[in-house]
């Protein structure tokens, strides 16, 4: 046996004996990009942070076999001495592979690729009897077309075949200002069409500053910009139309300053920053934010919203008015991506554009109160929302949106003794 084959089994014994004590079964993990409070309470937590290693690289068939847990940072730095990367990188360094699948991960080559599950070959899922299922397009279709969106209910992904692209050393970016929402996401679609450019998304500042970056590999740069300290990315777009990164620093351009949010902990501070150059990075945000949860209960006057919500590209220009007339938060990550249809996906088959907001607003409301408006508006429009963050459905209106009849058979064929919670109530219910 090979040492992951020896770590599997040694896991899949340890799901059987949590099963047959009649435990339900969690996971303990180094990193995580939730954003909702999770219930452990009365579960067994097993700890899978050492699956977390890239078990072999093809360069001919440009994949990566790698284990379920390892961050994309590890990954890339493993692919990028082979000139390659991952076809999508989600934009924060501590997203695992098996966390951006089982829950619709993005970035900026998603307009070309989609999102991260399209890019998977197979995968190896541990079901919570302790199994292992081994699927891909062509065997146990219904569990490879069903795990995208499952968020960890239907089992984990131990072991992922994903596809990679070549890469060159640097990346060129373009920041094309515009002033009017309608002729911004008309480009946006002209651009996806054509396909020319490598990487592609926005910033949106307000409601007549709003920018589209087009990101090119080239072979050869300038000059190099550094995005890694005390220069902040996001603050580069307004006031730099062209700029050079290498590939690396392309791909990591967000996590410095977790886009724009580590403004909330005094980090764009120049003082403060100097001090702790150290902690510049998504895992130091993330850690904060866990101690936040547990340190500061809500004691209302603010609501957090944190969403990524996907809108049909038709319909952008109409959500892009109602953020400014109801919610107000800015900066705005904009990403466009086309998709297909995946089982317990509501999405449709064709182009969208993803809306980042994320900030805590001052709220005289009822809880939920500004959530709630977003997911209605999300419908509205025929768009849908990511479920790493707070959701506010009732039950019936969560399965109208995420095919009960569809999730119900694929409960009953991989979790029939119901070892993980169901999806509503892993990513809505409060406890």
């Amino acid at each position: 046996m090979t040492d992951h084959e020896r770590r599997r089994s040694a896991l899949a014994a340890e799901f059987e004996r949590a099963r047959l004590r009649g435990q339900r079964i969690g996971l303990r993990k180094s990193t995580s990009n939730l954003f909702r409070q999770r219930d452990s309470a009365g579960k067994h937590l097993i700890d899978v942070s050492g699956f977390d290693h890239v078990l072999a690289i093809d360069p001919e068939r440009m994949t990566a076999d790698v284990e379920g847990m390892i961050t994309y940072e590890a990954l890339l730095d493993q692919t990028l001495k082979q000139g390659l990367v991952p076809a999508v990188v989600p934009q924060l360094k501590t997203i695992t592979v098996g966390g951006a699948v089982s829950g619709l991960g993005i970035e900026s080559s998603s307009f070309k690729f989609g999102l991260v599950h399209e890019t998977v070959e197979s995968m190896d899922i541990l079901l919570g009897d302790g199994r292992l299922v081994r699927c891909s397009c062509r065997e146990n279709r219904d569990l490879f077309f069903g795990f995208p969106n499952s968020y960890g209910t239907l089992g984990y992904a131990l072991r992922l075949t994903v596809r990679l692209i070549p890469a060159k050393p640097y990346v060129r970016l373009v920041h094309t200002r515009f002033s009017d929402p309608k002729s911004y996401f008309a480009r946006v679609e002209e651009v996806c069409a054509e396909g020319r450019t490598d990487y592609l998304d926005g910033t949106i500042f307000s409601r007549d500053e709003m920018y589209l970056t087009e990101g090119q590999f080239v072979d050869q740069a300038p000059s190099l910009s550094d995005y890694t300290y005390m220069d902040i990315y996001y603050r580069s777009i307004q006031r730099k139309p062209e700029d050079w990164l290498t590939a690396k620093d392309y791909i990591w351009r967000w996590d410095t300053d977790w886009f724009w949010c580590s403004k909330q902990f005094y980090l764009q501070t120049p003082a403060v920053r100097r001090l702790f150059k150290w902690g510049l990075n998504s895992r130091t945000y993330q850690r904060i934010m866990r101690l936040s949860y547990k340190l500061m209960p809500d004691s209302g006057g603010t609501e957090s919203v944190i969403q990524d919500i996907d809108i049909p590209v038709g319909n952008a220009p109409d959500f892009f008015d109602f953020l400014f007339s109801e919610i107000g938060i800015t900066p705005i990550w904009m990403c466009p991506f086309k998709t297909r249809v995946w089982d317990l996906s509501p999405l449709r088959e064709g182009l969208y554009v993803n809306f980042g907001f994320w900030d805590v607003i001052p709220s005289s409301h009822e809880k939920g109160y500004f959530n709630r408006k977003i997911e209605k508006k999300t419908a509205e429009l025929g768009g849908a929302k990511g479920l790493y963050s707070s959701a506010w459905y009732d039950e019936p209106e969560f399965w109208s949106i995420y095919n009960q009849q569809r999730y119900a058979g694929l409960k009953q064929s991989y979790d029939p003794q119901g070892v993980f919670p169901d999806l509503y109530s892993k990513c809505v219910r409060r406890h």
